[in-house]
């Protein structure tokens, strides 16, 4: 029986998705494994299918589901928040720009077993060398191994809790809104959860491989602020 729900939302950028979903699935503890296709073009909807019998994982396309134009991280998060109750067991969102070690997803549930209380507990991210990187540079250069935080995890590589799953009804999230880390961050403080990031426990982060117009923020950030403010994109 697997211990885990991990869900992998994806907006093509097919190749690194295919590299998160071997990794995940050569991890040393048995996990249930669903990717989301949230309206990927026809050909990265066709590899998906093509690949999912071969690496394991069970596969959803949004569009089946809904209208709703991309992103629907609010409608992932509620579906996955149901298999996870129904399952009994946490659920753990792995991004499709990101690479787990074969130990990353256990040493996560052991982590959280041991912290009975703790709400989200993410793994740090770090770039091909092994450097801190984005989004938790707030954390470059931490000595500790375990960091307990009232600041924002990125859901990069993040485990929700069971407990925290049976706490807080993902049909609030605001329908207005694009990303959640942030809130369901907060929410799990408010709640009288504490949340933890494991610097020993590092993934390697692609940073918006799965929606390449984000890389505008470093290379062209009057284009990217154009269209987070005025399309109303990336709204968090």
């Amino acid at each position: 029986m697997a211990e885990v729900i991990v869900i992998t939302p994806v907006k093509n950028s097919i190749e690194t998705t295919l590299d998160t979903a071997r990794a995940i699935a050569d991890s040393d503890v048995k996990v249930h494994h669903v990717i989301f296709n949230d309206f990927s073009s026809e050909e990265t909807k066709q590899k998906l299918e093509e690949n999912r019998a071969s690496i394991g994982y069970d596969l959803i396309h949004i569009e089946d589901l809904t209208d709703h134009p991309s992103p629907n991280y609010k409608l992932v998060l509620q579906m996955s928040q149901k298999m996870g109750l129904e399952k009994g067991i946490p659920v753990l969102v792995v991004e499709s720009d990101v690479v787990v070690k074969k130990d990353t997803i256990s040493t996560l549930l052991n982590y959280q077993k041991a912290h009975l209380n703790s709400g989200l507990v993410g793994s740090v991210t770090v770039d091909e060398r092994g450097v801190v990187n984005f989004p938790y540079l707030k954390f470059k250069g931490v000595k500790e191994q375990i960091i307990s935080t009232q600041r924002s995890l990125s859901f990069c590589c993040t485990l929700f809790s069971l407990p925290f799953l049976q706490a807080f009804d993902f049909i609030e999230l605001d329908e207005a809104k694009d990303w959640y880390d942030t809130f369901i961050s907060k929410k799990a403080i408010e709640l009288g959860f504490e949340n933890f990031v494991l610097m020993n426990a590092p993934v390697w982060h692609r940073p918006h491989a799965s929606r390449p117009w984000k890389q505008l923020k470093y290379t062209n950030p009057l284009k990217y602020y154009f269209l987070k403010f005025w399309k109303g994109l990336d709204k968090i």
